[in-house]
């Protein structure tokens, strides 16, 4: 058994001893199992740290309480184990992906994500799964042997794969690649190292894909109350935020408005969690998996919300469409900062020397295509912060963003 853990309790669930390995081969640890090793490599990751200063809906100078990348990512991860210990998965496996599921969004949310997909249209767009895919193969410069973290097989798969697989078993892309086929960071690599893109991943990742829905369904509620872009009666039209709110208000009458939102969020989140673990049992005796290969080779996720949770969720996330994320003024500043990076996209496109020195290493010979992905790629590590303070030394005006 490695050391430093004991093995996950659930024969379906990926074992650290059992793990398909990494690319470039490596000594084990002394004191910690390859999946440990993983998630410590993604926390001290240059990528890691900038989410601290990457958006997850309000710019990060608007207020020093609302979520940023990193919190988000934080907040899935205690999410996540809290659902892979109560299924006996490996838990360390489960954070790793937690934690790493963002590294590669760009500034300015989903905002940011648009703008650079609309500018790299020739050339393969962008997709920030597959951008995560690139800052843990190769864009973090970290280690003497080998660029990026070199993770193990497993945590590569989740990342890629955690919901759901990309293609049927004849290669075809299915789901949302169906049209434009399979981002190009992800199909270049897996011509590297298979990553078997027609299965589904483990239960340890499936686990992370709800627990980051179960987070932005919380989490943007919360920050929505906090900057008043609606109020709890507002979610009463949701029949289980109304059924939630009516048991507040019976325990803790009179209760402030801020207390409330909060309660409000914290049992959301137990009752989707719940919700989630009796799905889960009740698919895993229905199905019986006796290994993770088990759970790879099945027609069907075993992580999902009951269906009748699965449309009540689907119904906070319009709400939240509705009434925060498409709110006129976090349009107005999506607006200004998708501008922004295409300003940025466009100027380096014309004249690559305003790119940093270390950013231009290696682009001699280069292709129109590899140039561009290079200018994507620097972009995508941005923080807000240092988006705008680019801007503003290669532009007259910049918007504030406010």
């Amino acid at each position: 058994m490695s050391v430093g853990m004991a093995a996950p309790r659930a024969p379906y669930a990926c074992h650290p001893d059992r793990s398909r390995g990494r690319l470039f081969s490596e000594p084990p640890s002394k004191t910690r199992s390859p999946f440990r090793r993983d998630c410590d490599r993604v926390i001290h990751s240059t990528a890691f740290r900038r989410l601290k200063h990457k958006t997850q809906v309000f710019v990060f100078h608007e207020g020093d309480h609302y979520r940023t990348r990193l919190t988000h990512s934080l907040e899935v991860a205690q999410i996540a184990r809290a659902l892979a210990r109560q299924l006996g998965l490996d838990e360390d496996l489960t954070e790793t992906l937690a934690l790493a599921h963002d590294l590669g969004h760009p500034p300015f949310g989903h905002a940011g994500e648009r703008a650079l997909d609309a500018c790299l249209k020739a050339y393969g767009g962008f997709d920030h799964n597959a951008q995560t895919l690139r800052v843990v193969t190769s864009l973090e410069h970290r280690y003497p042997e080998f660029d990026g973290l070199n993770l193990t097989w497993e945590s590569l798969e989740g990342i890629v794969k955690h919901n759901g697989p990309l293609t049927g078993r004849g290669g075809a892309a299915i789901g949302k690649y169906s049209e434009h086929g399979i981002p190009v960071g992800i199909a270049d690599y897996d011509k590297i190292y298979d990553l078997e893109l027609w299965s589904f991943a483990s239960l340890e990742a499936q686990v992370a894909a709800i627990a980051d829905d179960i987070a932005y369904d919380a989490h943007d509620i919360d920050d929505g109350l906090r900057a008043g872009l609606f109020a709890v009666d507002d979610l009463k039209a949701i029949p289980l935020i109304s059924d939630i709110t009516a048991e507040i208000e019976k325990h803790y009458p009179g209760l402030d408005h801020v207390r409330r939102g909060a309660e409000l969020v914290r049992e959301l989140i137990s009752y989707l969690i719940s919700a989630v673990m009796g799905e889960a049992e009740a698919r895993l005796n229905a199905f019986q998996p006796q290994s993770a290969h088990d759970v790879r080779n099945l027609d069907r996720p075993m992580i999902a919300f009951p269906a009748g949770v699965a449309e009540v969720e689907a119904g906070i996330k319009a709400f939240l469409y509705q009434h925060m994320y498409r709110h006129d003024w976090v349009m107005r500043v999506m607006r200004e900062a998708e501008g922004i990076v295409s300003d940025l996209f466009n100027r380096y496109q014309k004249s690559p020397g305003d790119l940093p020195p270390e950013w231009l290493e290696g682009a001699a010979g280069e292709t129109e295509a590899e140039r561009v992905r290079r200018i994507g790629n620097f972009i995508a590590g941005m923080t807000d912060r240092f988006a705008l303070i680019e801007h503003q030394r290669l532009f007259d005006s910049t918007p504030d963003l406010r």
